[in-house]
């Protein structure tokens, strides 16, 4: 058996996060990504991250997390002879990913409606940050931008501390994956109708899908998300300090509330309705801001799941990738002696596990321009052409 998307090429004009991580969710399904770069502006993910000599060296971890199972080829779009390479990409692609500023491929004459005519079961993948339509069409947002745009950080930390922004970039992976299953959908499409598709991904639109709960409640009965800090809807479900640090209890329903009670040994505490538990909110949270004082996080976390009640302590990112739940999941490729990088090096690969035949690394994150000689001798140009449009500054 092969894997869903063997046999399948994408060609991924996308950088920073968001476009780059749908494209890498596919490859590791097997299809063959090639990632293409300008060569006097190279992905700005490639100078981030954590380890500057790797930044210097365009081989920053903010690339190498989403660089996995991808061919690196530099092309300047801004010349003729780079737009026919491209073209002649397109014309062996399934599908062409892209998140420059809305209109600006369709000026270069690389619009979803330029290259159906070269390709037309090209899947065409938009990502932007409002969409290719709209009053705000135009502008140009981050992660961070977006947050604060999309009411997320209004929602986000304490009254006293709120607007305060996610600490990961997940509106970033958030639309990569979105981007995926949009991908993944027109490739299904595609197979029974024969035809190509655009696809217009919006970071605002999936920042929304993230706060679809909240909208909802909002536009029912006007009622603004409130920033709540550690603080949830039900006393049992929220986050207390212990005797060496915090711990998050999850007994969110009534069952679980039951049963959290009972195991504290104050079964007068349990409740039979929502309501009741909304009216003695302060009284249960007293209760429980008292008691869990009592032991460190790791002894109520234990405590508490061998008596089925959800709860974990409060883990730094070391700890929690220590895990050996993590471990055990196979959520971690390491790499070893890959080009442009001393060392080795671990990428998160993909959520989720199939029996058989599922997602996995095949090749390490490509250096700038690696594979130029390698691709442009598949589609047919000789030494001497690529010798030529490297003079021309074509790649």
């Amino acid at each position: 058996m092969a894997r869903p998307f063997e046999g399948i090429r994408i060609i991924d004009i996308t950088h920073v996060l968001a476009g780059p991580f749908a494209a890498y969710q596919l490859g590791l399904m097997g299809a063959d990504v090639i990632k293409v770069e300008d060569p006097s502006d190279p992905d700005q993910s490639r100078d981030s991250g954590t380890d500057s000599d790797l930044n210097h060296a365009l081989m920053g971890t903010g690339f190498l997390t989403q660089g996995s199972n991808k061919r690196a080829i530099t092309l300047n779009l801004k010349s003729e002879q780079g737009r026919d390479i491209l073209k002649k990409l397109v014309a062996t692609a399934d599908v062409l990913v892209e998140n420059y500023r809305p209109g600006a491929f369709e000026k270069l004459g690389l619009g979803y409606e330029d290259l159906r005519k070269i390709n037309p079961k090209l899947i065409y993948a938009s990502f932007s940050a409002f969409g290719q339509g709209g009053p705000k069409r135009e502008r140009t947002a981050y992660d961070h931008v977006i947050q604060s745009t999309s009411g997320i950080m209004a929602s986000t930390g304490t009254p006293e501390t709120a607007p305060i922004k996610i600490g990961a970039p997940a509106i970033d992976y958030a639309t990569g994956t979105m981007g995926a299953y949009a991908l993944s959908a027109a490739l299904f499409q595609r197979e029974r109708t024969g035809e190509g598709q655009r696809i217009d991904m919006a970071m605002l639109d999936v920042a929304l899908m993230l706060q679809a709960s909240l909208a909802t409640g909002y536009l029912r009965n006007g009622v603004h998300p409130k920033p709540a800090g550690n603080n949830m809807a039900h006393a049992t479900s929220q986050a207390y300090r212990t005797k060496d640090g915090m711990l998050m209890i999850g007994a969110s329903n009534l069952r679980q509330q039951a049963r959290l009670w009972r195991a504290l040994e104050r079964p007068d505490v349990v409740k039979k309705t929502n309501d009741e538990r909304h009216h003695d909110y302060a009284n249960e949270t007293a209760i429980l801001t008292e008691a869990m004082l009592t032991r460190t996080a790791a002894e109520w976390e234990d405590w508490l799941q061998e008596r089925h009640v959800p709860a974990s302590r409060v883990r730094t990112m070391g700890e929690a990738l220590a895990d050996p739940q993590i471990a055990s999941r196979g959520l971690l490729h390491k790499h070893e002696n890959a080009p442009g990088v001393p060392g080795s090096f671990s990428v998160p690969v993909a959520a989720f596990r199939f029996g058989h035949d599922g997602p996995k690394v095949d090749r390490p994150p490509p250096m700038f321009g690696q594979h130029n000689q390698e691709i442009l001798t598949e589609l047919g140009y000789s030494e001497a052409d690529i010798a030529a449009l490297k003079a021309a500054k074509a790649i």
